[in-house]
């Protein structure tokens, strides 16, 4: 093959690829890049963005407020199902106020202003107890809430 026949060949080449690109880009008025439930910011892309699947906003955390060791509204129920993100906030008037919750072995301290927070999955099913142990060493009721983990 000549030079120029390979010349002809490449230049070809370049014009299918180039026509294919332009044809296959989407064009500007189906981008919604303005759309914050259809965009992020990606890492790797130095801040470009690009479009993803529309990801429902997380539940806010179920609250509980203790006041003098008594939860408001009376023991709190919280229902979730198993394989579900438990996110559960303690509010208190208290100094300081240890929370236990039974089962999953997870325990918080809450004080007046700083809340407990728990996040966590729920990957064990059955009834489960959160109790203040501040309330129950100053002889008072320690039951704030029961965390009930239903199969999914």
């Amino acid at each position: 093959m000549s030079n120029k026949a390979r010349a002809g060949v490449i230049a070809l080449a370049v014009v299918i690829v180039t026509v294919a690109f332009v044809a296959l880009r989407p064009s500007d008025s189906s981008k919604k890049a303005d759309d914050p439930a259809k965009t992020v910011k990606t890492e790797a892309g130095g801040g470009a963005k690009q479009p993803t699947a529309t990801v429902p906003a997380p539940a806010p955390p179920q609250e509980i407020t203790l006041r003098g060791g008594v939860p408001l509204g009376g023991i709190k129920r919280i229902e979730v199902r198993k394989g579900d993100v438990v996110r559960l906030q303690v509010l208190t008037d208290e100094q300081g106020d240890r929370l236990h919750l039974h089962g999953y072995d997870i325990e918080k301290e809450a004080r007046a202003g700083k809340p407990a927070n728990f996040r966590f999955k729920a990957d064990i099913e059955g009834v489960f107890e959160i109790e203040s142990h501040t309330a129950e060493d100053a002889g008072g009721e320690p039951l704030i809430a029961r965390l009930v983990v239903a199969p999914s």
